[in-house]
């Protein structure tokens, strides 16, 4: 019991510090991201998916004062062929529950008889198994954003690692090495188009610490690894400093990682 008190300790510090990172930012600037990840309802046969999804985009989400951003993200590689995740992106906490709200207000100026939002409402549904999970990500420093808004599909990968808590370890530090590393490799990598750092706020795993990637094709994973490889070498410039920063880097993490790619659907966008 108090192996388990202390970790939870440690992992809230690491939650306050990074959460304190980017509060001290623009109020408007993301914060978190609620990602829900659905399941198709194999049953259903009805084809207009996007036709449907864009119109709730086009009449409530667009117009949501309280939803920064929001995008769907299909299956290409994952265990699961049947999974799709919706992201939304918020500047507070706060905003989560008051998006909810407005969605509601907004459906019914959008359909305003009654019979017709549910009968839309229900179509929407629909397309989707009732099982899903939810998970709240806090926003960490690092992103390289997109240059601007997809025009056309693109590919994202998504990696998912896991805090270690070294004793011997400590914030200030992590937050040296991690910054070299994404300043001077990720960031110079012309094949990431875009790249979001976040961690586990609330969900089932508290020692998350996910990378999402946008590259513009499936073919360019093996360009970004290639080139983060030249990179580093660029950077370290030795095998002995670079085995020196790694040893230092690789403690925050158990070593333990899952890969996951999806399309990004332009189309539907916020």
């Amino acid at each position: 019991m108090k192996t388990t008190k202390k970790l939870l300790i440690v992992m809230a510090l690491f939650a306050l510090l990074f959460t304190n990172a980017t509060v001290a930012q623009d109020a408007e600037t993301p914060q978190y991201y609620t990602v829900t990840t659905m399941h198709w309802n194999m049953e259903n046969q009805d084809t207009t998916w996007v036709k449907t999804e864009k119109e709730y985009l086009e009449k409530v989400t667009k117009k949501n004062q309280y939803i920064m951003g929001a995008g769907f993200y299909l299956h290409r590689w994952s265990d699961d062929n049947t999974e799709l995740k919706y992201v939304q992106v918020f500047s507070s906490w706060e905003n989560i529950d008051k998006a909810s709200t407005r969605n509601g207000e907004l459906e019914k100026e959008a359909w305003p008889d009654e019979k017709v939002r549910t009968a839309f409402l229900k179509r929407q549904n629909d397309f989707y198994s009732v099982n899903h999970s939810d998970e709240i990500y806090a926003v960490l420093p690092g992103s390289k954003p997109l240059s601007s808004d997809l025009t056309e599909d693109k590919i994202l990968y998504l990696q998912r690692q896991h805090f270690a808590f070294p004793k011997e370890g400590s914030n200030k530090e992590f937050n040296e090495l991690n910054k070299e590393f994404v300043e001077n490799v990720i960031h110079k990598n012309e094949y990431i188009k875009g790249y979001y750092p976040h961690m586990h706020a609330w969900g089932a795993d508290r020692t998350e610490f996910m990378h999402a990637y946008f590259l513009d094709s499936m073919s360019d994973l093996e360009k970004m690894a290639e080139r983060n490889g030249e990179l580093v070498r660029a950077h370290w410039k030795t095998p002995e400093s670079r085995k020196a920063f790694f040893e230092k880097y690789n403690k925050y993490t158990t070593g333990v990682h899952g890969d996951q790619v999806y399309t990004a659907i332009a189309e539907l966008r916020k």
